[in-house]
């Protein structure tokens, strides 16, 4: 794989993916949309690993214009907030892939070889991870608060904590 630009707003984040790619070819690093866009004309990387939300920047606009500047870039949204409709509008906008933090290093290549190795369909996703991703959606917009979430979903709050304290089903 050649070289491979991270783009996050999390510091955090981006020195753990540092580390565990040391090993790897050349990673750059950007915490914004400008310097993602300056780098990626310095340096034209192969693979560009972008988060959804730069601050008050949206990743997909950085994956339109790197996509734009080097068309045959291969771009992978990440967020923690991920949902059908954000990935197709995510897909539509350019990105080839759209994964689901947190996410380690290893993963993401393994994602990577796997894709390569099978032009299979992605499979569907589950009615329960559907729900999910719905009621994640709806909560974040409800700014975390899980009382107006449950008013915007018209089920009572005790329902939706129920729901909440389960785990993510698979797909």
């Amino acid at each position: 794989m050649g070289g491979v630009l991270l783009v996050d707003d999390d510091e955090a984040y981006l020195r753990a993916f540092e580390r565990a790619w040391s090993s790897h070819d050349v990673l750059v690093t950007a915490s914004s949309k400008t310097e993602a866009l300056e780098l990626s004309r310095q340096f034209s990387p192969e693979l560009a690993i972008v988060d959804l939300y730069l601050g008050h920047e949206s990743g997909l606009e950085v994956v339109q214009e790197l996509k734009a500047q080097h068309p045959e870039l291969r771009a992978i949204l990440v967020s923690s907030y991920i949902t059908i409709d954000l990935t197709m509008v995510a897909i539509r906008s350019g990105a080839d892939d759209v994964i689901t933090k947190p996410i380690s290093p290893d993963e993401i290549l393994s994602r990577l070889d796997a894709k390569a190795a099978t032009s299979l369909p992605a499979e569907r996703p589950s009615l329960a991870r559907v729900e999910w991703d719905y009621i994640q959606r709806v909560l974040h917009d409800a700014g975390g608060n899980v009382s107006e979430a449950a008013r915007r979903l018209g089920i009572f709050r005790s329902s939706l904590q129920r729901r909440l304290r389960k785990h993510a089903p698979k797909i």
